[in-house]
């Protein structure tokens, strides 16, 4: 049996509906990458069985989103309110983080996955990246084609030694990108894997986790196929969840 991975659905309204749902991408990351099976979990919020779905899990990944991490998270207020939240994500998300990080259950996060990390173990958001001095600009062009979009737009210096220098080889990797918000204050335990030209952090990992956490900044799960760095990446994070597999499926049976 393939491990399997939880994949933290977002909340959306199509026509007069609402959803859960993730975006394909997503999914085939797990299968293409970490040779994993994935399970989409509601936002269910205070309502999800969260031990349920811990003791089913080998591992998550924690997606991106068009939605923001809510400030009152870090005590802060809303800085744009015309940007979209998504309350029951939060709720669902971020108790979810603490608790798998406890377990030793395996984490990849990439963009809103990882900002809910940072957020989840007590670190801060800028909410506007473009607005902070010494900064770039991280956000993409929405007026160009999906391809140009999440091509490579600049290069992120991983750190030695690190976790994602170990797995990828190389000290530094061309990568995407496709945020208004980023790491301010990360948050304690963390360990910086990779940072961007201007400074800001674009990866990072819980020292003090006992099992495989890794969360980045940009879209690996792009065309994750075609992306040598992404598929090894991936594939790190699919032997954590089979070594968590075979080290707790006594305990299931």
């Amino acid at each position: 049996m393939r491990p399997i991975v939880i994949v933290p659905a977002c909340t959306r309204d199509f026509g007069e509906h609402p959803y859960h749902a993730a975006q394909h991408k997503y999914v085939d990351a797990v299968v293409l990458g970490a040779d994993c099976a994935p399970m989409i979990l509601p936002s269910l919020g205070a309502s999800l069985d969260l031990e349920t779905m811990l003791e089913l899990c080998d591992g998550i990944m924690l997606t991106g989103s068009a939605s923001n991490v809510h400030p009152s998270y870090y005590s802060e207020e809303v800085l744009d309110p015309s940007l979209p939240q998504d309350p029951a994500r939060d709720q669902t998300t971020l108790p979810l983080i603490r608790a798998a990080v406890k377990r030793g259950i395996p984490i990849i996060a990439i963009c809103r996955g990882f900002q809910e990390m940072n957020v989840a173990l007590g670190g801060s958001l800028y909410q506007a990246v473009q607005t902070v001095p010494g900064h770039f600009d991280h956000r993409e062009n929405p007026e160009l084609g999906m391809d140009e979009q999440y091509g490579d737009a600049h290069k992120v210096r991983l750190t030695e030694g690190g976790m994602l220098h170990t797995a990828l080889g190389v000290p530094e990797i061309p990568v995407n990108s496709l945020h208004g918000q980023g790491v301010h204050e990360l948050a304690p335990g963390l360990t910086v894997e990779a940072v961007a030209e201007d400074g800001l952090v674009e990866a990072f990992s819980v020292a003090s986790a006992p099992g495989f956490t890794l969360a980045v900044q940009w879209h690996p799960e792009w065309r994750i196929v075609h992306n040598p760095y992404s598929m090894k990446m991936f594939g790190a994070f699919g032997d954590a969840c089979r070594d968590y597999h075979e080290r707790t499926k006594r305990n299931r049976l």
